[in-house]
């Protein structure tokens, strides 16, 4: 047994709820709508703060659409589906799409925007090779992933990235205490979800209404409500039964 498999029978633990401020950090629009969102939900009914970051504009994203129309379309519909969440803050990097690099160049601008939100909890996408079994996952999510976990210990260091700190507008942030990436295939955590956020969740993916019709030849309404409810329910057996949206955790 391998230690992704042992993970994935073991009880999932309740996600931290000591913090205040949460930054998520993913490669696409909808990235965060197709797991995370129903947790952002609960988090900012409880007063708490959430703010997404974008690596791209979703520009490659909608084979029908010309790369600029498709990023107008796309970050109109990621602010209307944060908005739903609660989440008032979006950001663009504006990497290319499908073809993110690796390097510091994507670590700097991460390392700026934890610096610039200062976050206690960093979410991200799924930076595995794959979903689970033989579902190989995109470059895009692999390397947003990655950057995002080394990135949060660059913000905390003065010599790295320093131009950043030049004009005292940003300061080193080393109080990330926790990264939590969605949709991964070695879960250890899992933050329940009530009805109420679950509606949420499957509302703010629905508003992506270009890119799901571009998938899908459902209302994204159903389309969304399909796969929300299923993943909220496939985290259930590891976490007492209750609907859940599940997190690999890594500690800082």
């Amino acid at each position: 047994m391998t230690d992704t498999d042992a993970t994935a029978t073991a009880d999932l633990t309740p996600m931290p709820t000591d913090w205040r401020r949460a930054l998520a950090v993913v490669a696409h629009p909808d990235d965060l709508e197709y797991g995370a969102a129903g947790a952002v939900a609960e988090w900012t009914a409880a007063g708490r703060e959430v703010v997404y970051v974008l690596a791209t504009r979703g520009e490659a994203g909608i084979d029908d659409l010309p790369p600029a129309e498709s990023a107008r379309i796309r970050e109109a519909e990621q602010r209307a589906s944060a908005a739903v969440v609660g989440v008032d803050t979006v950001e663009f990097l504006d990497h290319r799409d499908g073809v993110i690099e690796d390097g510091p160049a994507l670590r700097r601008d991460i390392a700026a925007a934890i610096r610039r939100h200062r976050p206690e909890l960093l979410i991200t996408l799924n930076h595995h090779d794959t979903w689970g079994g033989r579902g190989w996952n995109t470059p895009d999510h692999r390397v947003v992933g990655r950057a995002v976990l080394d990135a949060a210990g660059d913000a905390g260091n003065r010599w790295l990235f320093p131009e950043q700190l030049a004009d005292g507008a940003l300061t080193p942030w080393g109080g990330t205490r926790w990264v939590a990436v969605s949709g991964s295939p070695a879960a250890t955590h899992a933050q329940g979800i009530g009805d109420a956020s679950l509606e949420l969740a499957i509302a703010s993916l629905a508003e992506h209404k270009a890119y799901i019709a571009a998938l899908d030849g459902r209302p994204p309404a159903d389309y969304a409500r399909e796969l929300h409810t299923r993943f909220a329910e496939a985290g259930a057996a590891r976490f007492g039964g209750r609907r859940c949206v599940t997190f690999e955790v890594f500690p800082r």
